[in-house]
């Protein structure tokens, strides 16, 4: 089954981040990306640009509207994603466990996929 690890942090505490710091974090997902490919589990992912650079299209009464940013009530927000296919939710859930860069607080959302084309 194929799930998807969310990614989720304050961005200002990325923002702060020295150039150090940054690096060891990237050298970290690199590492753990090529754990999840020597499992064979690695489908997909990617870092995200920072929720300023977002859009949101909204609907309501049969119109769209696209609006600046995510405009979430919340200090975390969606960094990035990998794309994994194991056996079951434990599995999953076993990955993002491993999750580099979440010493300082965060968050991994776990969800299987829906139908797919596959």
């Amino acid at each position: 089954m194929k799930y998807m690890l969310l990614i989720y942090g304050d961005e200002t505490t990325w923002e702060a981040l020295g150039p150090a710091e940054a690096e060891a974090v990237y050298a970290a997902h690199k590492a753990y990306g090529e754990a999840m490919a020597e499992a064979g589990v690695l489908r997909g992912g990617a870092e995200l640009q920072p929720t300023a650079t977002a859009r949101t299209v909204r609907f309501a009464a049969g119109q769209a509207r696209t609006l600046d940013g995510p405009f979430a009530e919340t200090k975390e927000h969606l960094g990035g994603f990998y794309l994994i296919e194991v056996e079951s939710l434990e599995e999953a859930i076993a990955w993002a466990r491993r999750m580099p860069g979440m010493q300082g607080g965060g968050a991994v959302e776990v969800r299987p996929l829906g139908m797919t084309d596959e």
